[in-house]
């Protein structure tokens, strides 16, 4: 199916990433709904900003029968299911001064990362795998991190929760495969700029910028497009795969 023709939601839709990448799919003629938790304002905009083809709906990706409901809404709304997710909902702020170490993090600072990045996502995917099942059809693409692999700021948290995220797309990329339904991952390292990592001195910037082959920090627009591919006619072979889109920084 090409993008023209898929029906998008991305959560976490309103900012960042999820707004770099609404407008990456609009652009290429999907209709986009924006999903939302406090950022409503700024959801209606883009909403507005993209015209018809776009809805801006509230749901905390955490609670299941908000998803469900707001899964609803959007297939109504547009007359057919669902057929691409990208879960890209987060709760965070990049700030290696302020994070919490080691030493004394609690569980609960784990348990809520969880809550918003692994829950949600499968809330998420439970709610949208029956209608794209129905089309045979259906692109699931996660945001994922670097920090993993080349954990420069040990953001253990977030981390964590990320790491567990690409568990379940592999997982997951079993169990929908022969439906026709991909489940793919797209990590980034810090980008220039987002809310999240609005927090992040110059300096660190600058620094990881000079580590890349390209001597760049990857943007929201540059990361967007590279989420794209997964849910083009072009990936229809991918599936339980994490692209990493950081300029470089990480290899392997």
């Amino acid at each position: 199916m090409n993008i023209a023709d898929q029906i998008v939601l991305v959560t976490g839709g309103a900012r960042g990433v999820g707004a770099a990448a609404v407008r990456a799919f609009a652009r290429e003629g999907a209709r986009v709904v924006v999903n939302w938790r406090n950022s409503g304002e700024a959801a209606q905009g883009l909403a507005a900003e993209i015209g018809a083809r776009a809805i801006a709906l509230q749901a905390d990706v955490a609670d299941r029968p908000a998803v469900q409901a707001m899964v609803e809404k959007a297939q109504a709304h547009f007359g057919g299911p669902v057929t691409t997710v990208v879960n890209n909902a987060l709760d965070y702020s990049f700030n290696g001064d302020a994070r919490s170490m080691l030493a004394d993090i609690g569980w609960r600072e784990l348990e809520n990362q969880f809550s918003t990045v692994v829950r949600g996502a499968l809330n998420v995917i439970q709610a949208t795998a029956p209608g794209m099942m129905t089309v045979g059809f259906g692109r699931v693409v996660n945001i994922g991190t670097n920090l993993f692999q080349n954990p420069v700021v040990p953001y253990h948290d977030y981390t964590a929760a990320k790491a567990a995220l690409l568990s379940l797309t592999r997982t997951a990329s079993a169990d929908l495969g022969p439906a026709g339904i991909t489940v793919n991952m797209v990590s980034g390292g810090l980008l220039r700029t987002t809310d999240a990592s609005a927090a992040t001195p110059d300096a660190v910037f600058d620094l990881i910028a000079g580590m890349t082959p390209l001597r760049h920090v990857t943007t929201p627009e540059e990361f967007a497009d590279a989420v794209l591919f997964f849910a083009s006619p072009w990936s229809r072979a991918v599936t339980g795969q994490n692209l990493v889109v950081d300029g470089g920084l990480v290899r392997d």
